[in-house]
């Protein structure tokens, strides 16, 4: 690192200085590629579990919570970027956040981003979570969280673990179940983003959001 600056490492190097310490069966450079391929690189080392890390060999609580840590930082980096200026003068720190937050998920997770009258974030949350094909979306939870924190629109968000990006049917029923529930709040539906492995589909960018 002190030759070739923090840039010039690997994936594995990065995630070995972490680890400081291997295994019996491996030095601490196998373990980190070890690691890496368990959890499907990077990203998904990000968005791991707590269980899911423990459940590797050679992680116990105190690695576990230390990578958990930097999942964590991570996510909210990226938050502190969208909360600084409108969201969509950020366009690649929008995607690097929803990518993050929900391409490694097992299961279907609906996130919803709160924002103020100057397009600028509120709060990020997941909302619902279901089974590998389908999520259970109440709208009118999502009203009742976007007067808690007095939003003036909103972004929609899910992850298909199916790893096809495009909008079903469905979810284009919810995204006009949604808008119906916020229009009467004047709260607007700003877009409905899929997360499915390294893509990010805009429903907006798409001209497939149905009209306000």
């Amino acid at each position: 690192m002190r030759a070739l600056g923090v840039q010039g490492l690997t994936d594995a190097e990065l995630l070995s200085l972490l680890l400081r310490t291997g295994t019996p069966q491996s030095q601490v450079i196998d373990f980190a590629s070890e690691i890496l391929d368990r959890v499907g690189g990077l990203r998904g080392l990000l968005k791991a579990s707590p269980s899911e890390l423990l459940a590797i060999s050679g992680i116990g609580p105190a690695k576990q919570a230390e990578l958990s840590a930097v999942g964590e930082l991570v996510t909210r980096a990226l938050s502190e970027a969208l909360q600084r200026q409108p969201v969509f003068n950020h366009p690649d720190a929008l995607r690097s956040a929803l990518k993050i937050h929900l391409s490694h998920r097992q299961h279907e997770v609906f996130s919803v981003l709160f924002l103020d009258t100057q397009h600028q974030l509120i709060a990020f949350e997941d909302l619902f979570q279901g089974t590998l094909s389908q999520t259970t979306v109440y709208p009118r939870e999502i009203a009742v969280r976007a007067l808690y924190h007095h939003a003036a629109s909103v972004i929609l968000a899910h992850n298909h673990p199916s790893g096809l990006p495009t909008p079903s049917e469905a979810d284009k029923r919810v995204t006009e179940a949604i808008q119906a529930a916020l229009r009467p709040l004047d709260i607007a539906v700003l877009d409905h983003c899929i997360v499915a492995g390294p893509a990010v589909y805009s429903m907006a960018e798409n001209g497939l959001m149905p009209m306000a």
